[in-house]
Formats: C-alpha cells, structure tokens, sequence
C-alpha cells in the first residue's frame, strides 16, 4: 500500500483537530491554519529528505554508484585538521511563509533584541554541542551542515517542524499555545528528525515512524537534561514543557516518565500515549490516524529509553544515550525497523559498546521487558 508522505511536527495533528473545532475564532482558524500547512509543506520536506546531498551518489549516469562514491570519498572528506564548530544562521519570517525570511543573527554575532531568535540561536547551539561534545558528530549530517532556523512563521501557527533542511517556528494562538521556541527540548526534537534523516532514515509510518518521533523525543530530552545538567532521576522527562498556556490543563505534550498523563484538558482531550504494548494503538496509516500513531505509541520506546536511564542513574547523555545513538547511526536498521527491530539493536549496541552483560546491556534489555516489546 503506498504510504502518503508525513510532516514531522511537535504538536500530534489530533491536538490541532480538536482545536480547529473551538468556538473561539481565533483558536480554530489558526488551527485549521496550520493544518492546511502542514499538508502543503509534507511534499517540500520529503523532496528536500530525499535529495541527494553533495558527494552522496546520484542514481542513473555512465558511472554505477559504488564506483562514484571511492572517487570521490578522498576528494570531498573533510581535511582532518579541520575543526568542527556550528554554522548557526536565524531568519525572521515576519509572520510571512517565505523561507527562510530575512537574517536576523549568524553564528558569533551577539544576542537580539528579539526573544524567539535568541532561543532559536541557542537551542540550536545545544543541540549541536550534544551531538559534537558526547557522540564526535559535527552536525546532522557529520559534514558540518548548516543549521538553519526560522522565526515568526505565519501568523498564529500552532507548531514547530523540520522540513528537510532547516528549522520552522511558530509563535503559537497566544491561547492555548505560546512561542515554540520557549521550549529547548522542542528545538532538540526537531532537529533530531534531521539527524534520523541522515542516518536511519526512519520511515515515518507506524512503528518506524513512533520511533521516529521517539528519537527526537529522547534527543530533546538530553538537550533539555544536558544544559540544565540534571541527572536522568532529577530530570523531569516532559516534552514541550511550556508551550501551553494557562488555560489548559496539562504540562506538556508528552510525558516520558509517564506516558498518558501530560495534559487531560476538556478541549484537547486526553493524553493518549501508551507506557507499553498493552495498550499500543493500532490506528490507521493515513493522516486521520496519526500515521499509524507515531506521536502516540511513540510513548512506549519513550518509556523504555526513560526505565534505562534512570536505571543507571547518572547523566542520560553519558549512560543510554550513546546506545540509542549507536544504534540509530550504526547503518544497520532497515528504515521500517518494528520496536523489536530496535530494541534488539540498542541491546546489541550497549553490548558493543559496555560488554556482554554489563550493567548498561542489562539494563536496556530489562526497560524493553518492562514495556512488553520483548
């Protein structure tokens, strides 16, 4: 069955739903607003996923592929001496959807004026300094990209995405949402499907594309934790933790801690993640259906990452993490890798890493128990 493309976006569709349909003006044109989008820059982003990056071979042409690629792995490798650092560039869309708007700060210039650009600029700083300083990767793609960020897009827009190429912001209704820069686990998140597209590559549909949105929680989740350093038992697990305002009842988006308990709210409904397969959700793979639920059942490789963790106490950066990344990059996961797929590889690659039977193999196996995908 051909699978339509999906946009990678912090906030479910199934939030945005429920508030095209309130009462407030406001709430449900802005909503309806950033669902219409959502759907016109799905195309955009997997053309932009899928072309093909420099150096990376190209299909059709005289020369085959694997050919192309030793002529020119010398030719296009970074000098070794080369030091790696951010590449950090923050537009203003001014409430337009031209990408990707007008500079408003590059790498090394000083603060702005503006709030948004600077949590722009930092989160994206974090972000990098995780992925350089505990895993040796410059950037997404370990070729030094760019990291590219806009702010301000369009007016009232309910989310954040990554569209293949750079980072897009909104500044939420100002009702039930606020800026989604507020949130640095947010800017973690999204940049993190970067990462996944340069790597795994993630087919994001059912169990692939919850895992998906799980790496991108789990990478948030050590971007929050890293520049707060706060240990996996201090930390409090939240995704989004900020972009609601007063007015709803909840804390966050998504609670890897516990799932299905970060906001039950009479407009948004209730949290509906699943802590285990006892309650996964098989829904339909379309956009009705999330997907096939991959904001949803994304909850219980949260919960298992969250069990390993604090298991191990310490800083989840240090201990788990460089497991899931491990696994993520290793070039061994079919791109429509099952939860079993993947947590057969994070065990083999805390193996790899840690040693038959260590504490850290012991560990990642217990929390996949623990959520019943073993």
């Amino acid at each position: 069955m051909s699978i339509s493309p999906a946009l990678c976006t912090i906030v479910p569709p199934h939030i945005l739903r429920a508030l095209a349909q309130s009462s407030d003006e406001r709430v449900a044109r802005a909503a309806q607003r950033t669902l219409r989008v959502r759907v016109t820059i799905t195309g955009m982003r997997e053309a932009r996923a899928n072309r093909p990056r420099p150096g990376q071979p190209r299909a059709g042409g005289l020369i085959p592929p694997d050919l192309q690629a030793r002529v020119e792995e010398t030719s296009l490798r970074r000098p070794a001496s080369l030091t790696a650092a951010p590449k950090r560039s923050v537009h203003d869309a001014q409430q337009g959807t031209t990408l990707p708007g007008t500079l408003v700060r590059g790498e090394a210039d000083g603060p702005s004026s503006d709030e948004s650009v600077n949590e722009a600029y930092d989160g994206l700083g974090a972000t990098w300094s995780l992925l350089h300083d505990e895993f040796s990767r410059d950037s997404l793609d370990d070729e030094g990209l760019p990291l590219i960020a806009t702010v301000h897009y369009d007016r009232n827009f309910d989310n954040a995405y990554w569209d293949g190429e750079q980072m897009v912001f909104g500044d939420g209704d100002g009702v039930y949402f606020s800026s989604f820069t507020d949130s640095i686990d947010v800017i973690g998140h999204e940049l993190a499907h970067g990462l996944t597209q340069y790597t795994a590559g993630l087919v994001y549909v059912g169990q692939s594309g919850a895992l998906n949105e799980s790496v991108s929680d789990v990478i948030g989740s050590m971007v929050k934790q890293r520049e707060r350093n706060e240990t996996a038992a201090q930390a409090d697990w939240l995704i989004g933790e900020g972009l609601f305002t007063d007015k709803v009842q909840g804390i966050a988006l998504r609670s890897m801690k516990a799932p299905g308990t970060a906001y039950d709210d009479p407009k948004l409904g209730k949290d509906p993640q699943p802590a285990s397969m006892d309650d996964y959700q098989d829904l339909p793979h379309d956009d009705s259906g999330d997907n096939g639920g991959v904001h949803i059942n994304s909850g219980i490789p949260n919960h298992a990452f969250y069990r390993a963790a604090v298991a191990l106490d310490g800083n989840s950066w240090e201990t788990v993490g460089p497991v899931w990344y491990d696994a993520l990059t290793a070039g061994r996961l079919p791109k429509d890798a099952d939860f079993v797929a993947f947590a057969q590889a994070t065990v083999k690659a805390a193996s790899a890493r840690y040693g038959d039977g260590s504490a850290q193999e012991q560990a990642v196996d217990q929390a996949w128990r623990d959520v019943k995908v073993f």
